[in-house]
C-alpha cells in the first residue's frame, strides 16, 4: 500500500514499540498507519490454524488500541506469508517508511539489530527506521522545566551524518529527509560532517606552515555551502553544523547521544554479494538509542 507509514509487528516489545513510533511518525505526516504482520507458510494443521487466528486476533487488538491512543490517524492492517526479511523488504518499497523493531540495550547502550533488519535495511529502497526496545514519546523530547520526562515538550534535535566528501556529491534525498523530519517535529538539526586529517598527524609531525587549521576550515566552508540552498527551502529549521576532526562513525555517534531521530544514508549498490549498508551506518545502527533512518539513495 503506498502512502503509508508502515510497521512490522511480530509481538515481540521492540516491535510493539516500533509500531507506537510509527503511529506518530503517521500523524506527523497525515498519512495512514499500516500495521504488518508476516507469518511463515502453514503446514494446514490444526495449530497453524489456531495460531493464525491468534496473531490475527492479536494485530486487530493492536490497531483497535492504536486508534484509542491516536485518534487522528487511520489504522489498517495487513499480513504477508513468507519469510519475514523478504517479505518487510518489499512492503518497505511500496510505503513512504518502514518502521522496525530493533532489541534495545538502554538510552547509552544502543541496539542489537538482528539479521532480518540489516536484510530489510540493505535490500529497499525506502527509508527504514529502527526502533530499539523500550522507545516512548517522551525519550524524544526535551523534559519538561523541572526535568520530568515529557512528550509536550519540543522534540530533541534530529541530527543527520553526511558525507560530503563523497565524488557523487551528497544526496539530496538524504538531506531532504532531514530537513522534512526536521520541519515536522519543529525541531533543530545538527548535520554532522567528519573529515580526515593529514596522513602525518597521526604521528605528530608537524608541519609548515600548520595544515590542520586550513583542514577545518576547508570542511566547514564546504559544508555551509552545500547546506544554503537547504536552508533556504526550509527557513524555518534551525540549522546547526558540526565539522569535525576524526573517523566519522565516533563522530556521528557522540553527536547523536540528545537525538530525537539519527539519519543516516545508505547508498545503493549494484552487487549482488554482501550486505551493502556502510561502516558508519552500520556503527550508527549498532550504536545510537534514538530511532534510525536509514536513508538509501543513488
Amino acid at each position: 500500500m503506498t502512502g503509508t507509514v508502515t510497521a512490522g509487528l511480530d509481538g515481540s516489545p521492540e516491535s510493539r514499540a516500533a509500531v507506537e513510533w510509527a503511529a506518530r511518525e503517521a500523524a506527523l505526516r497525515d498519512l495512514p498507519l499500516r500495521i504488518l504482520h508476516v507469518r511463515e507458510p502453514e503446514a494446514g494443521t490444526d495449530a497453524d490454524r489456531a495460531a493464525s487466528e491468534e496473531w490475527a486476533r492479536t494485530v486487530r487488538e493492536s490497531a483497535a488500541g492504536l486508534r484509542l491512543r491516536h485518534p487522528g490517524i487511520e489504522v489498517v492492517t495487513d499480513q504477508a506469508t513468507g519469510e519475514p526479511a523478504p517479505a518487510l523488504a518489499e512492503a518497505a518499497d511500496g510505503a513512504e517508511l518502514l518502521a522496525l523493531g530493533s532489541r534495545g540495550l538502554g538510552r547509552l547502550g544502543g541496539f542489537l539489530v538482528g539479521s532480518a533488519g540489516l536484510y530489510v535495511v540493505a535490500h529497499t529502497t525506502r527509508p527504514v527506521v529502527l526502533v530499539r526496545a523500550g522507545e516512548q514519546a517522551a525519550d524524544e523530547h526535551l523534559p519538561d522545566p523541572s526535568g520530568v520526562p515529557s512528550a509536550a515538550t519540543p522534540f530533541r534535535p534530529v541530527v543527520l551524518g553526511l558525507d560530503i566528501d563523497d565524488p557523487e556529491g551528497p544526496s539530496r534525498t538524504l538531506l531532504e529527509f532531514a530537513f522534512d523530519a526536521a520541519a515536522r517535529r519543529g525541531a533543530a538539526l545538527r548535520i554532522v560532517h567528519a573529515w580526515t586529517p593529514p596522513p602525518y598527524a597521526a604521528y605528530g609531525i608537524p608541519a609548515d606552515p600548520p595544515v590542520m587549521p586550513s583542514f577545518g576550515r576547508r570542511a566547514a566552508t564546504l559544508l555551509t555551502g552545500v547546506l544554503r540552498p537547504w536552508r533556504q527551502k526550509f527557513p524555518d529549521v534551525e540549522v546547526s553544523e558540526v565539522s569535525r576532526a576524526g573517523n566519522s562513525a565516533p563522530v556521528l555517534v557522540e553527536a547523536a547521544r540528545d537525538a530525537s531521530l539519527v539519519v543516516v544514508g545508505r547508498r545503493v549498490r549494484t552487487s549482488p554479494y554482501g550486505v551493502h549498508i556502510g561502516h558508519v551506518t552500520h556503527a550508527v545502527l549498532h550504536h545510537v538509542a534514538a530511532p534510525v533512518a536509514v536513508v538509501a539513495h543513488s
